[in-house]
């Protein structure tokens, strides 16, 4: 569904109409400058003196007078049009132009009280901006009808998509900066308006805010020619329209008329589609907005040029206590938006103005879209039982750990077919979750060619969100559980790195919301990471990085949570938990290819539930102290340990090992430091007090000592795991470079009990010998041992 570009035709508003809608910018502009300078005399109702200013001077004013000419000029096709909207700044930095229309409107003071709309509010409001005990100065959690921060740069088109998708009356309001058009995400993120169905789905509509500048340079869109641009955005696939200049009026008579056609081109869209049933691709509009930076802001200062310049980029005029020339300058910004035609002695915005913004909740910051544990529904889920893998005995059979829950997934996406979807890097199949495409196929609008019929899984219904960008696939992820619904990303171990950043700023996002009472409880975030380090023999050492537990590690502990499940029955149980979970990021690592099986259903329950646990079936000191703990965090290091556990007592028949596994990482924090973590009381009966406890993990082996180093018995931990040495190795081989190997555990338990240091020599001398075979064998047969890869527990 394509469409040439539509004529900017002159909107149907009257001068009057005009008037009021600069009249209510002024007001928001007003607003802006005084959340960055003021602390006192809000109303201006003496002169400016230097004891009504801030002492620290922070924010940004650059971008602000463009985001609210955007967000004004959406409220009158919300009220006119009874449109559903929501608006996403993507310069983050520009948050006093988000605040002051959502001040305006009511909203701000409904929700925070002492904000109120009179003189006190405004004085409150305009000191709690970049104020230690106030907020920030990007679009913060704290900011109604915010789902976007934009701290980070690069994810507004992304998220916008995500808000929009299974939202048929939702239009999605995204300012880009040109400076964040400059990131790798931004760019990639065009490509969305190709997964949008216009039956089921709402609309993005971007807004290109060409400012000209960054912080210090300018910006590369807007020093392009005006034609190379237009093909730009045609080449992505979208159809700009542009508003350009500096007189208010004229571009407020413009955007009102651009507004009018982009509105009407989407309802075009959508109506033909939801008449005809066929969801086809548009060509959505999109606005192109040029207006100075710091529009309507200081002219020059000091006789150097600030609007339409980079200094006007955050705050262009200081040094107000040592330059009297400076605050009057100041006080004549301030008073050219003639405030006291804005508002009312009480410091109200008068009636005319008031009536521009609509009301309740079709107000963009107090749509509930933009609060999405409001509307969240929880999913109807599938008993998880009924796939199970069938154990009769631990440690005998083999199965692909992640298929039964592509099957699960499969049936939690059939009862939840308007509020769940899965993402993937174009991986779902490899990582075994194709089970998924049985009820719904990959979401595909392009065009379609006759091969893709054998195996390409492609609908324009579909509902699983695949594209080789993990960025805007995490993008999407997030706007999606932010407006309330739910979702499923997993991606490869090595390259969930991509999205470390976006992990970081959602992680903080939710950490934020936990302490305002107003932001409801939203789905988890819920990434599997598979295709892991430990079975990448034919791949190599770019796929060797199990690191991205260290960097969910580093963040809050009220939100983070970290799971190895090393079989089906656990990875199912885990799954099933973090699908009805709230408010966390679920890291579930479990990898795709075949693994021993220990577990059955109902002892995978009550091990996931306690997160960690002794297996008693694979430990021998039951009823006295063991000579050595053996842990296994992980499905191959778990492998490896049982192996590892059962050659020691094989050699050694009065040899006394516990066995324990870990599935939730985080027990092994103290409970003051992690809501899952152990009592020292509980971590002491298990790990011991003075034994030596072989650790084999699945990631870098420092982080295990990270979370453990206040224990007790933390002085005889002894953690094995990957150490950055791989190449092109069998599993075993990468094994015994890193020394997670059941050779090398073997002997480390030996080495560290006493009575076996001298008296396990000769045992020690034949797992040596073993290991080089093993090694030997890979070089020159290009696999491992058959009795080494297909080793089950004996006993």
């Amino acid at each position: 569904m394509t469409t040439s570009p539509l004529s900017e035709s002159t909107a149907t508003l009257t001068s009057d109409e005009i008037e009021r809608i600069d009249a209510y910018w002024r007001a928001c502009c007003y607003l802006a400058v005084g959340m960055i300078y003021l602390r006192a005399n809000p109303l201006l109702k003496e002169p400016l003196k230097e004891e009504h200013l801030k002492k620290r001077l922070l924010g940004h004013w650059g971008a602000s007078p463009g985001l609210s000419f955007m967000y004004v000029h959406l409220n009158r096709i919300i009220r006119e049009r009874q449109q559903e909207a929501i608006f996403l700044a993507g310069p983050g930095h520009g948050a006093p132009g988000v605040l002051a229309p959502v001040y305006l409107e009511g909203t701000y003071s409904e929700i925070y009280p002492n904000k109120s709309e009179d003189e006190e509010g405004m004085r409150s409001f305009f000191k709690q901006f970049s104020f230690p005990g106030g907020i920030g100065s990007h679009c913060t959690p704290e900011t109604p009808g915010s789902i976007h921060e934009g701290g980070e740069l690069g994810y507004s088109i992304s998220h916008a998509f995500g808000a929009a998708f299974d939202n048929p009356d939702l239009l999605v309001a995204v300012a880009v900066g040109d400076g964040e058009s400059e990131t790798g995400p931004l760019a990639t993120s065009w490509h969305s308006s190709k997964f949008l169905n216009p039956i089921r789905d709402g609309a993005v509509l971007p807004i290109l805010h060409l400012n000209g500048y960054k912080i210090n340079n300018p910006t590369l869109l807007s020093r392009i020619p005006k034609e190379e641009l237009t093909d730009l955005f045609r080449g992505y696939g979208w159809t700009p329209h542009f508003v350009e200049g500096d007189d208010p009026m004229t571009m407020h008579e413009t955007m009102a008329a651009t507004l009018d056609v982009c509105h009407a081109q989407i309802r075009a869209f959508q109506q033909e589609a939801r008449e005809s049933g066929k969801a086809t691709r548009c060509h959505w509009p999109m606005i192109v907005l040029r207006t100075p930076k710091g529009w309507t802001g200081p002219k020059s200062v000091d006789g150097h040029k600030v609007e339409g310049f980079w200094r006007a980029h955050q705050v262009p005029l200081s040094g107000m206590r040592a330059n009297e020339a400076h605050l009057r300058q100041l006080e004549a910004w301030m008073r050219s938006y003639r405030p006291e035609e804005l508002f009312d002695d009480t410091g109200r915005l008068i009636p005319e103005l008031k009536a521009l913004a609509p009301e309740g909740t079709m107000r963009m910051s107090a749509n509930p879209h933009a609060n999405g544990g409001l509307l969240r529904r929880g999913l109807r889920m599938p008993d998880f039982h009924d796939y199970a893998l069938h154990i009769t005995h631990p440690g005998r059979v083999r199965a692909m750990n992640t298929k039964p829950t592509g099957a699960l997934l499969r049936d939690v996406m059939a009862k939840n077919m308007d509020n769940f979807r899965v993402f993937g890097p174009d991986e779902n199949t490899s990582n075994k979750l194709d089970a998924i495409y049985e009820v719904s196929k990959k979401l595909w609008l392009c065009d379609y060619r006759e091969e893709d019929a054998d195996g390409g899984e492609l609908s324009p219904d579909g509902r699983v969100m695949e594209m080789l960008s993990e960025h805007t696939l995490e993008g999407w992820y997030e706007g999606y559980v932010l407006t309330g619904r739910h979702g499923f990303f997993a991606t490869y171990e090595a390259f969930v790195h991509v999205i470390d950043s976006m992990y970081n700023q959602h992680a903080k996002w939710l950490a934020i919301c936990e302490d305002i009472p107003w932001r409801a409880r939203i789905s988890s975030l819920n990434l599997l990471i598979t295709s892991t380090v430990w079975r990448q023999d034919h791949n190599g050492f770019t796929h060797q990085d199990p690191g991205f537990l260290d960097v969910v590690v580093n963040k809050n502990p009220e939100v983070t949570r970290i799971y190895l499940p090393p079989d089906v029955n656990t990875l199912l149980s885990t799954v099933n938990h973090c699908l009805k979970s709230r408010d966390n990021i679920n890291v579930i690592v479990a990898d795709k290819q075949n693994h021993l099986q220990y577990l059955d259903m109902d002892a995978a329950i009550k091990h996931c539930t306690k997160g960690i646990g002794i297996w008693d079936w694979a430990s021998n000191d039951q009823g006295s102290e063991p000579d050595a703990v053996m842990v296994g965090c992980g499905d191959i290091p778990t492998k490896e340990a049982l192996a590892a556990t059962a050659l020691l007592r094989e050699h050694f028949e009065d040899i006394k090992i516990r066995f324990i596994n870990v599935v939730d990482l985080f027990t092994l924090q103290p409970a003051g430091e992690h809501p899952h973590g152990l009592s020292d009381a509980d971590f002491d009966s298990l790990f011991t007090k003075d034994k030596p406890v072989i650790f084999n993990f699945h990631g870098y082996p420092w982080l295990i000592h990270r979370l453990a180093y206040r224990r007790t018995n933390h002085a005889h931990l002894h953690v094995r795991g990957y150490k950055e040495k791989g190449n092109i190795n069998t599993p075993l081989e990468l094994a015994i470079n890193n020394e997670i190997d059941r050779f090398s555990l073997a002997i480390d338990v030996i080495n560290r009990v006493p009575r076996l240091q001298v008296a396990g020599a000769h045992v020690k001398e034949k797992l040596r010998d073993m290991q080089i075979e093993c090694r030997n064998y890979a070089h020159e047969q290009g696999i491992d041992k058959p009795e080494v890869d297909e080793w089950v527990w004996p006993f």
